[in-house]
């Protein structure tokens, strides 16, 4: 698969401001590739240099040094003029939806058709079109100060999509709104790249976004790529702290030690931490060790979600039998999937 996006060695220095401090390097020598068609998160902290990352792509920001490229143009040199038909090409969707307050939903989104020169007989019928597509057709004559947040964002996807771009930045395009209108944004998002072939760039600091959506993600830390991979082999093996750390807060799986100190005043077995995932370990699998070891296993604690699409998480048990038998089980867990033994409530 070709890359739509390319990223080499591109570095962005802020200077420090008014000549005080220090320069900052928002983005610090990225090298990196989006390939046309897929849905790539962009992940990271407050301040690990995401969002600069994604206005190299649309040129709001200039590189320092190296280069991004876009649909096999090269930014680094061109001037704003040659800027403008790149642009035309990507589309942007925003935190706080930058809707015009004085236009209705239909004018908003025929906004960027009007810049672009289109007929008002054109404009109408993409408007329409597009309304229909993102599930708001009924709101063409309303204002956006009587839409919800995932209706303002369903118009802002609308107004991005106006100039058949074929790429679409959406720069924590989630983050305004509660979980169940998330969840409704991001499926919109996986329609207009399944459905319109549209490449998507997701920015967002929410690991369930990714979880929910990416076919692949990088992780930013202090302006660098510090991980990339196919978001499932991201969660399953993350290879960073900053990873590991993200991964946690998604997937929720695991017990945290106050919590482990609960379950081993209930559970007087020991207690191990299986992972669960499509190709290593299963329920049926670990159900089969167990029950070759004539050991008897109970979940106390666990989740298991789907990440791109395939099964994650983990689950924790109690074994009770005897201590040879539960030793011989986890042994033999261990070769098939990934185990945290926590030991027995007396260890």
């Amino acid at each position: 698969m070709s890359s739509i996006i390319s990223f080499r060695e591109a570095t962005k220095v802020f200077p420090a401001p008014r000549g005080r401090g220090r320069e900052v390097r928002a983005v610090d020598g990225v090298s990196l590739d989006v390939r046309e068609g897929e849905i790539f998160g962009v992940i990271g902290y407050s301040g690990a240099g995401k969002s600069t990352l994604v206005r190299l792509v649309n040129a709001l920001e200039t590189v320092t040094s190296g280069d991004v490229v876009v649909d096999g143009v090269s930014l680094a040199s061109l001037g704003e003029a040659r800027l403008r038909p790149v642009r035309a090409g990507i589309g942007m969707v925003f935190q706080q939806f930058n809707l015009l307050s004085s236009r209705t939903v239909a004018g908003n989104v025929a906004y960027p058709l009007e810049v672009a020169g289109w007929t008002r007989a054109q404009r109408d019928a993409r408007v329409a079109e597009l309304l229909e597509f993102v599930g708001i057709a009924d709101k063409a004559g309303a204002y956006p100060s009587t839409l919800s947040g995932g209706q303002k964002q369903r118009v802002g996807i609308a107004r991005a999509l106006a100039t058949n771009p074929r790429i679409l930045l959406a720069d924590e395009a989630t983050s305004a709104l509660d979980p169940e209108t998330t969840q409704d944004v991001l499926a919109l998002l996986q329609r207009v790249n399944r459905e319109l072939g549209i490449t998507v760039v997701v920015i967002t600091h929410e690991m369930d976004v990714v979880r929910s959506i990416c076919h692949r993600v990088a992780v930013m830390e202090h302006g660098r790529v510090v991980e990339v991979g196919e978001a499932y082999q991201v969660f399953s093996a993350p290879a960073h702290d900053v990873t590991r750390r993200f991964v946690a807060t998604a997937l929720r799986d695991r017990p945290s030690p106050a919590v482990l100190e609960r379950l081993r005043t209930r559970h007087t077995g020991r207690i191990v931490t299986v992972g669960v995932d499509e190709v290593a370990g299963s329920s049926a699998l670990i159900t089969r060790v167990l029950r070759e070891h004539g050991v008897d296993g109970t979940v106390v604690y666990g989740g298991i979600t789907e990440v791109a699409e395939r099964p994650y998480g983990s689950l924790t048990l109690e074994l009770v039998g005897d201590a040879g038998a539960v030793e011989e089980a986890v042994v033999a867990l261990r070769a098939v999937t990934l185990v945290d033994d926590h030991g027995r409530a007396d260890r």
